[in-house]
């Protein structure tokens, strides 16, 4: 039985310069330990042999202290055995960040940059495809179909890019056939590319990052534990999680009758785990301009106890009577503002995109309109 962790798109150094405050620091620097929770994996799992399938580092040029922290930690964790792929993000086209890591790698860091056999123990043996560019345009996996190893051996492959009609751009780029693992006789293929967990067929996987960056995946962050018994039996496999912090998108769907207030507070999590939350809540449906804007307040309420929460109400069509526009103004410059939004949002000659900014603006000024009051009285 020969067990590793598959694992890849660690992204290390990535800037999260969307964010402020210091949150790009946390969600750096919890990047750097997935390095750590892989390798507590790996033991507790028996396994000495962990395969990073591209896209370790973020870009091409990471930061000296970047790259060395991560092969110190790599270091410590001997004799654990670490396998470096090469990605479109890292690719081989940074000449000088390879021959950097070459210099500098520990002897139980392995950098697969080259299209050869490496034997990990013992009759397996490795079949690597590194990125040669960020855009190889074509299947750089091809070689393993020709590539001969020993009888009885236990061959895996380690690449990293789309397979066809799959791309995480969802742009051309069907560089590797997904039937590559038959063709080429592979006991597993590990890839690497695609940020979320997939089962391509029972012998080719994608095992996601083990560290989100974005709310386009569903499943959290997880690593793959691969037990393989020989050429003719099918992998074991296991997720193992690895993720410190969760990106949820959390669909509110409301009728026009419903009290957001309670849907609201059954979506959003605990409140332990809300520091290491991003939280998007993906409002849609039908409300009235009090429901739309005691959502939004509770939303704000909530928001200094996550990481990030956020409210996406572009799809949440607000119905608005006068009794709600009195409660902005009954005259002047703010019921003529009121007035004005209600007409370009119901304006069935503007495009879906001006009357849902209508609407927002709308539903803010309401929201401005009862806090003021709220604020007049308690004075």
């Amino acid at each position: 039985m020969f067990r590793f962790i598959h694992s890849s798109d660690l992204h290390l150094g990535k800037r999260f310069g969307n964010f402020s405050g210091d949150l790009p620091g946390r969600l750096r620097e919890a990047r750097h330990g997935v390095i750590a929770r892989l390798a507590q994996h790996a033991r507790e799992q028996g396994a000495d042999t962990i395969l990073l399938a591209g896209d370790t580092f973020d870009t091409e040029t990471p930061a000296p202290d970047v790259r060395r922290q991560a092969l110190a930690e790599m270091r410590h964790h001997a004799p654990l055995r670490w396998v470096i792929l090469p990605g479109n993000h890292d690719s081989l086209q940074a000449a000088q960040l390879w021959a950097t890591l070459k210099a500098e790698a520990p002897a139980n860091v392995f950098l697969a940059t080259e299209p050869r056999p490496l034997a990990l123990a013992p009759q397996v043996t490795l079949l690597p495809a590194p990125c040669t560019t960020r855009r190889p345009g074509r299947d750089l996996t091809e070689w393993m179909d020709a590539q001969t190893t020993p009888e009885g051996t236990v061959r895996l492959g380690l690449a990293h890019g789309a397979i066809r009609s799959f791309s995480e751009d969802a742009v051309g780029g069907d560089v590797i056939a997904p039937d590559r693992a038959r063709r080429a006789g592979l006991a597993y293929l590990a890839l690497g590319d695609w940020h979320g967990a997939v089962e391509v067929d029972s012998r080719t996987r994608y095992s996601g990052t083990p560290e989100p960056d974005r709310f386009k995946h569903e499943r959290p962050g997880e690593a793959l534990l691969v037990r393989l018994a020989g050429m003719d039996a099918l992998p074991e496999v296991t997720a193992l999680p690895t993720a410190s912090f969760a990106w949820r998108s959390l669909d509110l769907h409301l009728l026009e009758g419903d009290d957001p207030l309670p849907v609201l507070k059954a979506l959003l999590p605990e409140v332990r785990t809300r520091r290491q939350t991003l939280a998007r809540v993906v409002a849609t449906g039908r409300t009235r301009l009090a429901g739309h804007a005691a959502l939004a307040a509770a939303v704000a309420e909530a928001t200094p106890d996550f990481a990030v929460l956020e409210l996406d109400d572009a799809a949440l069509a607000t119905a608005c009577e006068t009794d709600d526009l009195d409660r902005i103004d009954r005259a002047g410059a703010l019921r003529e503002a009121a007035n004005a939004l209600l007409a370009e949002a119901n304006d069935a000659s503007r495009s879906a995109a001006e009357r849902e900014v209508a609407g927002a603006a709308l539903a803010r000024l309401y929201s401005y309109a009862q806090q003021s009051s709220t604020n007049a009285v308690a004075s």
